[in-house]
C-alpha cells in the first residue's frame, strides 16, 4: 500500500485549537457548535474554512491556514476566535480552553451530527463517548516522506517537555485527579492513540497502515491518533501531545518549540546525521511522569536510568534552540516558554484558583475564561485571575484529522 506524502515547504506551520463552549450562568460545557458554525459559515460555502465541528457539540475547533511564522499563526487564530466568540455571545456562551472541563459530566454531552463521529461512537462505545477532552495540535512542514518517520521518532524524546508545559487537566467531573494531565490518560484508552511505534521508515509506516486497514482496525490513516504522527495529506509532522491551552501566548510557545525542533532535525538530516530513536520504555516512563507531575517531574534521560528535572531540561532546550528560533523569527514566542515556567502551567494555575476559592471549580472556569481574554497571567499560579466572566467584546487573541 502506497501512501502519498504531500511534501511541504520546509518548516511551514499550522495550528489547531479546540475551544470549549461555556454557559456563562452555570459554567457548564454547553452545546452550541451546530448553530454557531452555521451562523459564521460564509455564504455559498459548505462550512467555515477555519472553524470546524469536533466530536462534541460543546466544542469548536479553529485552525490556521498554512503559515510561515508563529506570529502569523497566532494572528490567524485570533481572527477566527473573534468570529466564533461573537456568535457564541449571542447565545450566552463564552469560550475557554483546557485539557478537560473541571466539572461537567461527559455523560451529559451531545455528539456532533456528523457521520464520522457517529460511526466512531458506534465502534468505540464508552471509550469514545467519554472523550470530553481538548487539545492543541501543531503541524510543521516536512519536505519528504523519507524525513517524516525519523523526525517523528526523534521528537518523541520531547513528549515530556511538551506535556509538562501544556498540562491543563487536573480535574475530571468535579474531582482533582492528582494528575497534571488527566486528558492524556483518557485519550490513551483509544486503541490507536498514545505514543507512536518506533518505525524504521516510510515503507514500514505504509505496511503498518495497510495492516490496520485490511484488518478493519481503522478505515483510514486519519484514525491513527498518535501523540506525534506524520500527516501524509498535509505533508507535515503533527504534534498532538499538548493539552488544550488557555491562551494564545501558550499556543505560540509550544508552536515555536515545535517549529524549531523540526527545523533543527531537518537540517541535521540534510547534513547526513542519523537522528536518535529513543528507547520505548524511556518514552512511556517519561510520558507518565509528565502526566502525573507536570513541571515537577524528573525525567529519565538515558537507558542507564539517569534522571533530571524536566524544568531544567526545558531551559537547556531553549538555549539549544535559540539560533534556530532567530532564523525562524520566533524568538519572542520561544521566550514565552520561560514565562510559562515562571507563572506556572495551566494545571498549576487552576489548582491555585481552586485552593484560593475553597474548592469552587466554577471559579476555575471563570479564571480560564478570563485567561482567554487577557492572555497568560503575569502573577504566580497561586494567584487567581480577576475580572468579570468575559464576553466576545473582551475576546482574546486545528482539527482531529
Amino acid at each position: 500500500m502506497q501512501i502519498p506524502f504531500e511534501s511541504s515547504e520546509r518548516s511551514s506551520l499550522g495550528v489547531e485549537w479546540e475551544l470549549q463552549l461555556i454557559d456563562r450562568e452555570t459554567r457548564e460545557l454547553s452545546a452550541g457548535a451546530v448553530e454557531i458554525l452555521e451562523e459564521i459559515r460564509p455564504e455559498g460555502a459548505e462550512e467555515h474554512p477555519k472553524a470546524k465541528h469536533e466530536l462534541l457539540q460543546s466544542t469548536i475547533e479553529i485552525i490556521t491556514g498554512i503559515c510561515s511564522t508563529v506570529s502569523e499563526a497566532k494572528a490567524d487564530l485570533a481572527g477566527t476566535l473573534a468570529e466564533v466568540a461573537a456568535a457564541a455571545d449571542k447565545r450566552g456562551l463564552g469560550l475557554m480552553c483546557a485539557g478537560t472541563h473541571p466539572f461537567t459530566d461527559w455523560q451529559t454531552q451531545k455528539i456532533s451530527p456528523k457521520e464520522r463521529y457517529l460511526e466512531l461512537v458506534e465502534r468505540m462505545q464508552w471509550l469514545a463517548r467519554r472523550l470530553q477532552i481538548f487539545g492543541v495540535h501543531v503541524h510543521v512542514g516536512v519536505r519528504s516522506p523519507e524525513k517524516a518517520i525519523p523526525i517523528v521518532n526523534a521528537l518523541c524524546q520531547y513528549v515530556p517537555h511538551f506535556l509538562a508545559l501544556s498540562a491543563s487537566s487536573p480535574f475530571w467531573v468535579g474531582c482533582d485527579t492528582g494528575l497534571a494531565s488527566a486528558r492524556t490518560k483518557v485519550f490513551e484508552s483509544m486503541p490507536t492513540a498514545g505514543l507512536p511505534y518506533q518505525l524504521s521508515g516510510w515503507e514500514e509506516f505504509e505496511t503498518y497502515m495497510e495492516t490496520l486497514i485490511s484488518t478493519n482496525s481503522i478505515e483510514s490513516v486519519r484514525e491513527v491518533w498518535w501523540d506525534i504522527r506524520p500527516h501524509p495529506g498535509f505533508g507535515t509532522v503533527e504534534l498532538r501531545i499538548c493539552d488544550g491551552l488557555p491562551t494564545l501566548d501558550e499556543i505560540g510557545a509550544v508552536a515555536a518549540l515545535s517549529q524549531c525542533l523540526v527545523e533543527q532535525f531537518d537540517t541535521q538530516l540534510d547534513r547526513g546525521y542519523t537522528l536518535p530513536t529513543p528507547v520505548s520504555w524511556v518514552l512511556r516512563e517519561n510520558k507518565w511522569r509528565a502526566a502525573r507531575y507536570g513541571l515537577d517531574a524528573d525525567i529519565v534521560v538515558d537507558e542507564k536510568g539517569t534522571v533530571r528535572p524536566v524544568r531544567q531540561a526545558i531551559v537547556d532546550l531553549l538555549e539549544e534552540l535559540a539560533p534556530t528560533a532567530k532564523r525562524l523569527d520566533c524568538e519572542a514566542e520561544l521566550a514565552d516558554v520561560e514565562r510559562v515556567l515562571a507563572v506556572g502551567a495551566s494545571y498549576q494555575r487552576q489548582r491555585g484558583v481552586a485552593a484560593a476559592s475553597g474548592g469552587d471549580l466554577r471559579q476555575v472556569v471563570d479564571s480560564l475564561l478570563v485567561e482567554m481574554r487577557d492572555g497568560l497571567p503575569s502573577s504566580g499560579a497561586a494567584d487567581s485571575p480577576s475580572g468579570p466572566v468575559p464576553g466576545p467584546a473582551d475576546g482574546g487573541g486545528g482539527h482531529v484529522a
